[in-house]
Formats: C-alpha cells, structure tokens, sequence
C-alpha cells in the first residue's frame, strides 16, 4: 500500500533517474505527508552504528595523534640521535634534535591541509561511504611505516607516516561530519553531527591514557604505540561497506532512485520514506546546477557570501582561541598549583576524561537548545577562562590562591570547547551548504582550519616569549568575537531542511526564475541565495502549463 501512494509521487524513467510527477492530490494524503513532516524521527540502530564506526575508525584517530606523540617524545628523540650516530658517527646537537621532533609534529597538520583539499574531488567521485573506506588505506600504509621505523632504524619512516596519517584526517574530518549530515534526518543531524568530536575526545583520552608509564608509555613500546590506529580503522573496514551511501548523494548527484528508497529505508525505523523523498527533490529542483561547484566558484559567487563567511569565521576561530596553544602552558599551570612531577601525567588523563563528558552533555543538549546555545555559550567560556588564565598568572606571586584559579580555568577552556566549539563548526559547514555547494564549502573550512592550526603552532612560542602572560589575551579576543559574529550573523539551523536553512540566508529582492523541470512540472521559482526555492515554500502548478 505504501508503495503504491509513492509510485504516485514519484516517476522512474530509465536508466534509473527521477522525475517529479506531481498529480493532485486529496487533502487526505496532503494532511497526512504535513504530519509525516512535523512527526520527529527515531533514532535506528542502523543510523547509530554508521556515526560510531564512521567516528571510530576516522575521527578518533585525529585525536589520538594529536595526542600520541607527547608521552614518547624524549624516546623518539633518542631513536633520532642514536640513528645519527649510526650513519654518521656523530650524534645530533639539541636545536637539530629539536627541529627534527618539531617536524614529526607539524608534519600531521601539513599532511590535514593535504588531505582536506582533496575532499572535494574524492566526495564527488567515490560518494561520502566510499570516501571514508577508500582512505583506510592511508592508515594501513601509515601505521606500517610508524610500527616498523625502529626495526628500519628509519626516522624518515616516523615522519612520513605522521604526515600520511595527517592525511587521512585532513580527510575525515570533512567526511564524516559531511556523511552523516546528509543519513540523518533533521531532528537528528544536530545529535549525529557532534558523535566525531565526541570520538575526537575519546582518541585524545586514549592516547592519554595508553601513554602512561604503566601501559604503553616506556621506551620499547613507542614505535606500538604510535602504530595502533590500525585496529580501529580495520574493524571499520570489515564493517562499514555493508551500509548504504548518503541517499542524498545516490538522488541529487547519482539520480539513482531505487538505491536512495533502499538506503533511506534502510536509515529510517518506518517503510514509508516519501517526505523525504519529495525534499530531496525539491532540493534537487532549486540547484542552479546539479553539478558539484569549485571552490573558485563557490568563493566568487556572491549569493552564498554570508554562509561562506559564517564557515571561515568559525574554522579559523576554532583554531585561534587557544585550545591547542593550552597544552604548551598546561604542565606549567599544574606544576605552579603544586601537583608533583610524577602526578601531572594523571592530571592530564583527568582533563581527556572532561573532554568526553563535556562531549556528550554537547551531543544530548544539541537538539533541546540549538546549535547557536552551544557555539555561542562555549567561546564565551573560552574567552572568559583565557583572560582568567592570564589575571590569575600575573596574580599568583602576590596571591598564592590564584594558581587554583588557573587549574580552573584551563578545565573551563576544555569543556567550554568540547560543548559547542569543537564540533558545532563541522555541522554548521553541512547545514548552510545545499548539494552542490556542500564539498567546497569543506574544503575551504577545513583548510582553513588545518592552516591556523599550524599557525597557532608555529606562533605561540614567540607570542608566549613576547607577551608572556598576556599572550592569552589574544585568544581571549578572538573568542569573544566569534561569539558575537555567530550571535549576529548565523540563524538556529536546528530541526530545519537544507533548503529551509537557504531561504533564512536569502536576501529580500527575490528574482523570480523557472527552472526547466519537464513538461508535467513546471513550477513557479524564485532564485533564493543562489540556490532557489520552491515560491511561497510549497508545490505550485504553474498555470501557464497545461497537463493532459
């Protein structure tokens, strides 16, 4: 029964592609697809085995090797010097030592830039699912050259698998959010958006804890240590073909109708998928283009400047309000709160475990408040505790007290980031893009995003030498205006379509336009933000049609 109403709807011409057939229908079946619209959607075991296995075999990893090359650090630059000396009779002098370390860590957010600038192209050739199980290779040849580089007495093997692994994040960091953006329905996407940086959370709380002394964390183990990202990544290899790709992909780009109601069937707790069927159409019919657009097209086109704004604005304020640069002060914030030596390792495991709980009050609250409470409320956090950091360190020598108050503020800094900052930017990336705009968007924001991630890293020491104290002032700054842009300038996407999302960035002079649909389904459009929209937001006849 349900299939017949859809094949009313719903017109398959070979080879497979979709043409809206729109018949009248009675106000029967009208009012019963505007409940289908209003009524929420249940989360399905399919949907939540997708976001954990995509978050734990991609975006987890992007935490645990930001974090794996800490605890083995002075076991890493032994292995470089001792090499030296083997090849070369002499060992390697402390700034050589220093910059070859520095090396294997930049070399990760190099490889990130690498990897998120290949997004575009990789999405739109191999689909969102088969992106992210096409580039587990990377981790294979990554953790082979990492695991093996000792045994090779090869350094070159360490920094090249650090700079391969980089590019596979570069990669999963715009994939994941993007895949599971477009499987999840819109009293969702916020919820499933935000599952990556939660497994973000956890890989850093891994490495955290698998570096302890006691586990992973002595010299013979190191070379295990940074090669272990393998295991994840092959239990999402065996397991993640066996679910469908993006239907949105399958429709819009693919125009393959059967695969999109199998894989929307198979996403959703109920057989009868049409509402979303008729939204993907009318997505499909408001494009200018099916085809995916470039980054130079998307940043010349002036309809969608604001969102292209929107997306700069919070990937670079992400990187810039100093939540990387934190870890530079952080044993120096708990050594002068007088933590012994021996007990700042277990400290730091103490902030990766509030990460992963200001990570899930982010999840389970996204969609109760929206995503503008949290991104919001989160830099302004941010903002408070980096100018706390800095009184409370200038503060100390007169005030003992204060270095309690600095401890605070850095948890301050970590849960206000986790909440909102660290994964809201993702999903707002996925929500003010449609279809062909959405794989150049990620490119840009995660450039972006890899490049002042460098910057900061780069930077800081000598803002940290030049300003000392004060240096977190800066962060403190760019904190509370990203606060301020976002309060301003980006609406509440939450519980809205993509195409819903378009008309609250449209601009008020509307150009009335007529895309041609076919014969049977001209309808009336008016070009909304360089996309368009269906006039009045609903279906219309145009009465210059006539349908036999």
């Amino acid at each position: 029964m349900k299939d017949s109403y859809m094949a009313e709807e719903v017109l398959i011409t070979p080879p497979g592609k979709i043409t809206s057939f729109l018949r009248p229908m009675d106000s029967s079946k009208l009012k019963a697809i505007e409940e289908m619209n209003e009524s929420p959607t249940h989360l399905t075991s399919s949907l939540l085995a997708v976001a954990f296995l995509t978050s734990f075999g991609s975006s987890m990893l992007y935490g645990y090797n930001l974090a794996v090359v800490n605890s083995p650090a002075v076991y890493i630059k032994d292995f470089y010097n001792r090499t030296s000396v083997s090849r070369n009779g002499t060992g390697l002098d402390g700034e050589a030592l220093t910059l070859m370390y520095s090396l294997t860590v930049s070399v990760f957010a190099i490889g990130g830039l690498l990897g998120s600038l290949m997004v575009g192209m990789l999405v739109t050739r191999f689909g969102r699912k088969g992106t992210v199980v096409n580039s587990t290779v990377l981790v294979f040849i990554a953790g082979s050259l990492m695991g093996f580089s000792r045994i090779c007495g090869s350094p070159e093997m360490v920094i090249f698998g650090r700079f391969v692994t980089g590019i596979h994040s570069g990669i999963s960091l715009s994939v994941v959010p993007m895949y599971l953006g477009e499987i999840a329905p819109k009293n969702l996407r916020g919820f499933l958006g935000l599952v990556p940086s939660l497994f973000i959370c956890a890989g850093v709380f891994s490495a955290q804890i698998l570096g302890l002394h006691e586990i992973l964390g002595k010299e013979d183990h190191w070379p295990l240590f940074l090669s272990l990202v393998v295991i994840p990544t092959f239990i999402q290899l065996m397991l993640l073909p066996w679910f469908p790709e993006s239907p949105r992909y399958l429709l819009i780009e693919k125009h393959n109708v059967h695969a999109t109601i199998i894989a929307l069937k198979w996403y959703r707790a109920k057989c009868n998928i049409q509402s979303e069927i008729e939204e993907m159409q009318e997505e499909q019919r408001s494009l200018s283009s099916v085809e995916t657009v470039s980054v130079w097209r998307l940043i010349l086109d002036p309809l969608v400047r604001w969102q292209l704004l929107s997306v700069v604005v919070i990937n670079i304020g992400m990187q810039l309000s100093g939540i990387d640069a934190l870890w530079f002060y952080t044993n120096d914030i708990f050594k002068n709160a007088g933590i012994p030596d021996p007990e700042i390792q277990y400290t730091t495991v103490g902030t990766g475990a509030i990460e992963i709980i200001a990570g899930l009050i982010g999840c389970f609250t996204i969609e109760k408040l929206g995503r503008r409470p949290l991104i919001i409320g989160g830099f302004l956090v941010m903002g408070f505790c980096c100018a706390g950091i800095t009184l409370s360190l200038v503060l100390q020598v007169h005030l003992p007290f204060m270095r309690y108050v600095s401890v605070g503020c850095v948890v301050g800094i970590i849960a206000g980031f986790c909440i909102g900052p660290a994964g809201v930017p993702f999903l707002i990336t996925a929500e003010l893009f449609k279809q062909s705009h959405r794989p150049a968007a990620y490119t840009v924001g995660g450039s972006l995003n890899w490049i002042s991630n460098f910057t900061v890293g780069f930077v800081f020491p000598f803002l940290q030498m030049s300003a000392g104290s004060y240096c977190y002032l800066v962060f403190c700054c760019v904190c509370l205006a990203v606060a301020a842009f976002v309060f301003f300038v980006i609406p509440e996407t939450k519980n809205k379509t993509f195409v819903e999302i378009s008309q609250m960035f449209a601009s008020k002079e509307a150009v009335p336009e007529t895309q041609g649909l076919g014969h049977l389904d001209q309808l009336k459009l008016r070009k909304m933000n360089g996309y368009g929209t269906l006039e009045n937001g609903s279906l219309e006849f145009d009465s210059s049609s006539s349908v036999p």
